[in-house]
């Protein structure tokens, strides 16, 4: 299946927060941190290939000129560490697991999970993402049949549902409500940057930091149980054979040094697939059903595509989406040593700053940036500049679960599109606020027709 024929699809630029005409003083760009981190960036970001600014003492800079961002995550990536607020707000979620170790521990755990996310690996799991899909479509027929459906809600469950029989081989029927409760409370107040992340150094605990600890001792017994009660669960039929993820991972072995994961270090990496994947998941899934309810033509394509075994344009659809609403919106690193970008000079303990959102927006490296046009990422289509484009992030620490990730929401939009005609159910826009991840600001009302 193609895109539609050229003329087809009128122009759809889908609503977004207006930038500030000016840079934010440092009181309200803190808030817009907390809030929604989007509101940073003044309309001009989106020319500029390099910006700077002071932030309590230190230079901030935030690159957007794909040169630069190559330097950063490619050529020199050694001298690029995570920010002492990115360990502040995401270790007691994640450990010491891949997305935010350092180092040794980095490399060791980067060598030992690449054979668990190879092309033959992920299509082992692809059984678990169709069944499901399959599902979340038949429990959604009841509540399409009575009127408007909170879709965004339906999509958290399917995202964690796959999340969950990918790495145990199990539904999460039973560990589902918690799971979301510990995420719930973490985003509301604990995983949001505050004032003090930034003053204060890491080495010593603020009381923020403190109720994290508390957060944590909870956090890590509950995955605890949830490991343990797999394990009880299995029949011992298929010894010998791996059939998700967990297998995988306890299966894995350093290729250099011999060496597996130990039990902590193994939870870690449990914590950091199930969040990271299936909350961005959902947020992607529910900017492509927002997007195609307000664009038809490309809606109807996706359907027409949907029994077919080939989905180029729906991936194209996924891949626009996350141009457009990358999960991920904001990439933060902390200079290690001097360095130059683009003739400035940065100091060790300098912030760098490179933002998928501004990058996929930027007026010198896109056409009609702010347009919804799947047609992009088609085959046959201009290449899209390489470090222009970070739905993934890029170098050595692009995400190591990427391409499953494509292949799980391509597969899930096509199951509930080909299943269901979506439309909104209200006018209100829809807009992207970002703290962790490019969250709606609602969950949108939307109505489901089946198709013939």
């Amino acid at each position: 299946m193609q895109a539609p024929p050229a003329g087809a699809v009128p122009r759809l630029v889908p609503p977004v927060p207006a930038p500030p005409e000016r840079e934010l003083p440092t009181l309200r760009f803190i808030a817009a941190m907390r809030v929604n981190g989007i509101d940073c960036w003044p309309a001009s970001a989106y020319e500029a290939p390099l910006r700077r600014r002071r932030l309590f003492g230190r230079t901030r800079f935030t690159v957007s000129d794909p040169d630069l961002v190559r330097h950063v995550l490619v050529d020199n990536a050694a001298n690029y560490a995570r920010t002492p607020i990115t360990i502040r707000m995401l270790r007691p979620m994640l450990g010491d697991g891949l997305l935010i170790s350092e180092g040794t521990a980095w490399r060791h755990q980067r060598r030992t999970l690449a054979p668990a996310f190879t092309p033959r690996a992920v299509e082992t799991l692809v059984p678990h993402i169709l069944s499901a899909s399959d599902e979340a479509v038949a429990a959604l027929e009841g509540p399409a049949a009575r009127g408007p459906v909170d879709l965004f809600a339906a999509l958290q469950r399917l995202a964690l549902e796959i999340a969950g029989r990918t790495m145990f081989s199990v539904g999460m029927a039973h560990h589902g409500d918690r799971l979301r409760g510990f995420l719930e409370a973490y985003a509301a107040r604990l995983g949001r940057p505050h004032l003090t992340d930034l003053l204060v150094p890491l080495r010593f605990a603020t009381p923020l930091d403190r109720a994290r600890a508390r957060f944590r001792r909870d956090w890590v017994a509950f995955l605890d149980g949830v490991i343990a009660d797999r394990d009880q669960g299995q029949d011992g039929r298929h010894q010998g054979e791996a059939r998700d993820l967990l297998d995988l991972l306890r299966a894995a072995r350093d290729p250099e040094t011999g060496r597996g994961f130990s039990h902590e270090e193994l939870r870690d990496q449990v914590a950091t697939m199930i969040l990271a994947g299936h909350e961005t998941t959902a947020v992607t899934l529910l900017w492509a059903c927002t997007l195609l309810a307000l664009s038809p033509e490309t809606q109807a394509a996706v359907a027409a595509e949907a029994a077919s075994a080939e989905k180029p344009f729906t991936r194209a659809v996924i891949e626009e989406t996350l141009r457009l609403y990358p999960s991920a919106f904001v990439l933060a690193r902390r200079a290690l040593h001097a360095d130059v970008l683009g003739g400035e000079r940065v100091e060790a303990g300098d912030s760098v700053t490179i933002s998928p959102w501004l990058l996929h927006r930027h007026r010198r490296l896109w056409r009609d940036p702010d347009a919804f046009d799947p047609g992009r990422f088609l085959p046959g289509a201009p290449p899209v500049p390489r470090f222009a484009y970070l739905p993934f992030g890029a170098g050595p620490r692009v995400c190591i679960g990427a391409a499953f990730a494509l292949t799980e929401a391509t597969l899930a939009l096509s199951r509930i599109v080909g299943h269901f005609r979506i439309e909104r159910a209200d006018a209100r826009p829809v807009l992207p606020a970002a703290v962790v991840t490019t969250q709606p600001d609602h969950a949108p009302a939307f109505r489901l027709t089946p198709r013939a």
